[in-house]
């Protein structure tokens, strides 16, 4: 791999290191975020352990008394735990009775005391910078001030330091995850060879799914003729433009109501079923690339754009590449991650003041082989990128500047350059079929891992007090 391509990696799992983090805490919820958490057997639990269970549930007192319910391999869980988890289950999960909920809590709780253990085994770490940006795009995902988001976890009860640990926490189990199990999936060349045939004979057809963009142009609920008028007009400008060339994220970006502006509008790869039939109506004869005139809902007027078609298990026949620069920040020695992002944030600064530019900066400080081409890292493919990095690029409108961000290979200033669909390679196809590949194998994988080092642990159930 060349040093100018050490962001790009061939397969981006989908566990990405936000997902988790949610603004009332269900990414501790025992069945929610965790692939395979909550559904493993209860291995050695005897009848009597089953009924100390039981008996936690049956009394309000108990919840509140704070005492050790099970020993994984010297290291203790609470009642008080288990009681938190179980009551930030998903509230679908209430029809299965307090008794359960209490059970699958507790268990999950167990499982992931194993899996920490492993990632102090193998020394996996998190710095508090890493945390700290996890809360911040947190606050911001939610349109929040830290200050903001610190009030509303204290209305759920949850205090600040416990909010913090446990983000840690999950960033753990997602790296120890990550690491153990990736190296266990394996893609052979003929499994490709096979899917690719299997593929070539899927025909497209009315059901396929589709990826739409829109820019909504919000018509107030009291609005008389003229001001309906000036809006459709307005949307009929904005079609113009498009026509002509402009790109339409960034006139979305620009333009739209809606809240998925600042992601150009996309609505995401979708089956028919989930989107208005009025949208799926007005694209379903439209070629991949075409846009509507203006249509009216009861929102206002939509200028939708088909950005894809495919069957579900069809694989494209062309892919949306990005091309985006950096300046990358390592730290070590001197240089803590605080002060790197810092750093970066004062260059952010000046390019946007306009005292320095991108690519002079980029060529002078970045750490790696693209600094001497300005930061350029040229064309990529989705899933090319590690997740930290793809998540902010891809979220970024085309010209702006993200905030600084942290993964794996250090701190980051990244701006969007271009966006395009390309047609797909055989050699895409073929990365593409192993990713599907991986994917599918990945919940398996990760379910046997977990198998195995729960099977390997230590647990010693205890009976709450008489």
């Amino acid at each position: 791999m060349n040093e100018d391509m050490h962001l790009k990696i061939t397969f981006a799992l989908k566990l990405s290191f936000l997902a988790f983090i949610s603004l009332y805490g269900h990414s501790l919820c025992a069945q929610s975020l965790k692939p395979g958490a909550g559904n493993l057997p209860a291995a050695g639990l005897s009848l009597r352990n089953a009924a100390a269970a039981a008996d936690i549930e049956k009394s309000d007192q108990l919840q509140a008394l704070d005492f050790i319910v099970a020993v994984v391999d010297n290291e203790p869980i609470t009642n008080i735990e288990v009681n938190t988890l179980a009551a930030m289950a998903d509230p679908a999960a209430a029809r299965l009775g307090k008794s359960a909920l209490l059970q699958n809590a507790l268990e999950n709780l167990i499982n992931e005391s194993a899996q920490l253990q492993v990632a102090r085994q193998l020394n996996v770490q998190v710095s508090t910078e890493e945390i700290q940006q996890a809360i911040d795009q947190t606050a911001k995902r939610n349109k929040l001030s830290i200050e903001e988001l610190k009030q509303r976890l204290q209305a759920q009860g949850m205090g600040w330091e416990r909010y913090r640990a446990q983000i840690k926490r999950q960033i753990l189990l997602q790296r120890v995850r990550e690491r153990e199990v990736i190296n266990r999936i394996k893609v052979q060349d003929h499994e490709i060879e096979s899917f690719l045939q299997e593929n070539s004979k899927i025909q497209p057809g009315k059901n396929d799914d589709i990826h739409i963009a829109h820019i909504l142009l919000a018509v107030p609920e009291k609005a008389d003729a003229n001001e309906v008028t000036r809006i459709f007009n307005k949307a009929e400008e904005l079609l113009k433009k498009i026509k002509a060339g402009e790109d339409f994220s960034k006139l979305a970006a620009q333009n739209s109501s809606a809240p998925d502006r600042a992601n150009g509008g996309q609505l995401g790869m979708r089956n028919p079923d989930k989107y208005p039939s009025l949208f799926v109506d007005a694209v379903q004869s439209l070629p991949v690339g075409g846009t509507t005139e203006p249509l009216r809902s009861g929102a206002g007027f939509h200028i939708l754009k088909l950005l894809e078609r495919k069957s579900p298990n069809a694989l494209p026949t062309s892919i949306n590449q990005t091309r985006a620069r950096h300046i990358l920040l390592r730290p070590g020695g001197q240089l803590s991650q605080d002060s790197a992002r810092a750093q970066l944030a004062g260059y952010k600064i000046q390019i946007e003041a306009g005292k320095a530019t991108f690519e002079e900066l980029a060529g002078q400080f970045s750490q790696d082989a693209s600094a001497t081409q300005g930061g350029d890292l040229g064309w990529a493919n989705p899933g090319m990128m590690v997740p930290e990095f793809e998540k902010v690029m891809d979220a970024l409108p085309l010209g702006e500047i993200g905030d600084p961000v942290i993964s794996r290979f250090g701190v980051h200033l990244i701006q969007v350059l271009e966006r395009r669909d390309a047609p797909l390679s055989l050699r895409d196809k073929q990365e593409l079929a192993r990713n599907i590949l991986r994917e599918r194998k990945f919940e398996e994988t990760l379910k046997n891992w977990e198998r195995e080092v729960r099977g390997r642990a230590y647990v010693e159930y205890r009976d709450p007090p008489q």
